[in-house]
């Protein structure tokens, strides 16, 4: 019994003796300011972050945020105004606030609506001690857009949480969306969000999940969406514009030269299975109950530093439709595709890809990054004149505060063959609920992006973009041969955009903007809205609080 009771204690007193490493929440890549800033800090040597995986957790973008805050003198008035700003916020995970003041005691808390610590930003309910945390802020706003179509609105409203208790953490958010008309539906060519639809003009997107931390890893059951792949203008490997799905995450970091990520996801396949769905008689009469094929995804990335501020990123991928979940793709260090032809030896194979992602940050103010993505490759192809390999690669760079303080420039090109990302058994696509997993322009496309952004005061941003894309013939729907099909043999869609946003921070996580485009969209009126097809100059505006 005194045995039992000595551990107990021992257990007691380790649960709160907790480090500050010890709590991961994942932060929304929908807040661009914190993530656009912890970018241009690594991009001027201040900090060091692995940018081909994201979302980051609070905790991650809190010590970067501290690292800058211990190199203040290396950083301009307007970024000393932007630390902290986000210090405010960020600071709360690790009792550091703004420049380092106004530190709170071990035994000390602070709770109540529009509660917070002095110099902290403010939140709609903010509760902390040395166990527990808990935070509560309210998501709303809306969208405007005008054009000679007429106008087009959006707004959202819902509510996040998020807490800790112990090494454990815990975060939700629930946000209904309102849009009239579609802007962002499953076969668009667009980075713009979407969901499954009720009532024509409405979604509801639920996200949250329950993580575990320790010193070097943390993992959790999240439902979440994620970016792989450095990009400024929409990733080649995960895209992140699909709706999230839940999934079994897992994140090692043990050492400064190696990160490891992995998740196993429950993806929608929105096909259904007939062998599974019966009819049942409601009031209304028969009805059919339907019930979707399941479909699976496993993936992992390996990220090594072998240089300082050099990153070389590599993992593998596979989308399974067993009627289970299939334990080998449990294993989170497996190379995926080798486990399928042994399980699926003399039968269609599952759909497999591979993916390499290259960051250097090695030459003060230029960040120059390289992803590939490969979903089908044979050795023979690449010496034919005929036949062509299923790949998508990404090139760019981006030049900060260098000759100009305050000012970037951004040029990244990509180019997808066809058939990547597609697949010929509609239950293992590239897909959840329909939406395309990978680079938002699909397969058979070229898109260039360049861009300067001025920030003149903190948390501010001025965008100047041009927007070159095309996407080729959809040999998905043409049938015939999967090999020999000529990548933009012909133009079918043509996206030409130039524009200027301009955004601004007033307070943390309440963004507001206003920007005005000129576009020329022609070719396949299936992969736009019909609201900017053709010759259209579109203003927009809007405010948000929350993600």
């Amino acid at each position: 019994m005194k045995n039992k009771i000595l551990i107990y204690s021992l257990f007691i007193v380790q649960l709160l003796n907790i480090p500050v490493f010890s709590q991961e929440i994942p932060h929304s890549v929908k807040n661009t300011g914190v993530y656009d800033f912890l970018d241009e800090l690594a991009n001027s040597k201040i900090i060091e972050i692995n940018s081909a995986v994201k979302p980051y957790s609070r905790m991650f973008i809190a010590k970067r945020l501290q690292e800058a805050d211990s190199l203040r003198e290396q950083l301009n008035t307007r970024q000393l105004k932007e630390l902290d700003f986000y210090l405010r916020d960020f600071g709360k995970e690790t009792d550091k606030k703004e420049g380092e003041r106004g530190r709170k005691g071990e035994g000390e808390k602070r709770n109540g609506f529009g509660g917070g610590w002095p110099e902290s930003r403010l939140d709609l309910f903010f509760y902390k001690d040395s166990l527990f945390s808990l935070t509560i802020n309210p998501i709303f706003g809306g969208e405007l857009f005008t054009n000679s179509s007429g106008q087009a609105t959006y707004w959202r409203n819902g509510l996040e949480a998020r807490g800790y208790i112990g090494k454990w953490g815990f975060y939700a958010s629930l946000r209904d969306n309102h849009e009239k008309p579609l802007l962002g539906k499953p076969e668009y060519l667009t980075q713009r969000e979407g969901g499954s639809v009720k009532n024509g003009t409405d979604w509801s997107e639920m996200q949250g999940g329950v993580t575990y931390s320790w010193k070097w890893g943390n993992a959790g059951l999240v439902k979440d969406i994620q970016q792989w792949g450095n990009n400024y203008n929409g990733t080649n490997i995960l895209g992140g514009h699909n709706p999230s799905f839940v999934q079994i995450r897992l994140n090692i970091n043990p050492v400064k030269w190696f990160d490891f990520n992995y998740y196993h996801g429950w993806l929608d396949s929105r096909i259904v299975d007939s062998t599974e769905s019966f009819w049942v008689t409601t009031s209304d009469g028969a009805e059919y109950r339907k019930v979707y094929h399941k479909k699976f995804q496993a993936a992992n990335i390996f990220t090594f530093t072998p240089l300082k501020k050099l990153k070389i990123s590599f993992g593998n991928s596979i989308i399974y439709d067993y009627d289970n979940i299939n334990p080998a793709y449990l294993i989170p260090v497996f190379f995926y595709k080798s486990v399928d032809h042994s399980q699926t030896m003399g039968i269609n194979n599952m759909n497999s890809q591979m993916f390499f992602d290259i960051s250097s940050r090695q030459i003060k103010h230029l960040h120059i990054y390289a992803a590939m993505f490969v979903d089908e490759f044979s050795a023979e192809r690449v010496t034919k004149d005929d036949e062509w390999n299923f790949i998508s690669y990404k090139a760019g760079f981006r030049l900060s505060n260098f000759p100009v303080s305050n000012l970037s420039f951004t040029s990244e090109f990509t180019y997808t063959y066809p058939l990547t990302f597609q697949h010929y058994i509609p239950t293992i696509t590239f897909e959840s609920a329909k939406y395309n997993m990978g680079h938002y322009m699909k397969d058979n496309s070229r898109e260039w992006y360049l861009a300067f952004d001025y920030k003149p005061m903190r948390a501010m941003n001025i965008n100047l973009f041009f927007i070159d894309a095309i996407r080729g013939p959809d040999y998905t729907e043409l049938g015939g041969s999967r090999v020999g099909n000529p990548p933009l043999e012909t133009i079918e869609w043509h996206n030409s955009t130039v524009g200027i946003k301009a955004s601004y921070q007033l307070i943390n996580d309440l963004y507001t903007w206003v920007s005005a485009a000129y576009s020329e969209i022609n070719g396949d009126t299936r992969w736009s809205p019909e609201y900017f097809y053709g010759y259209k100059t579109t203003l927009n505006a809007g405010v948000t609080v929350g993600f």
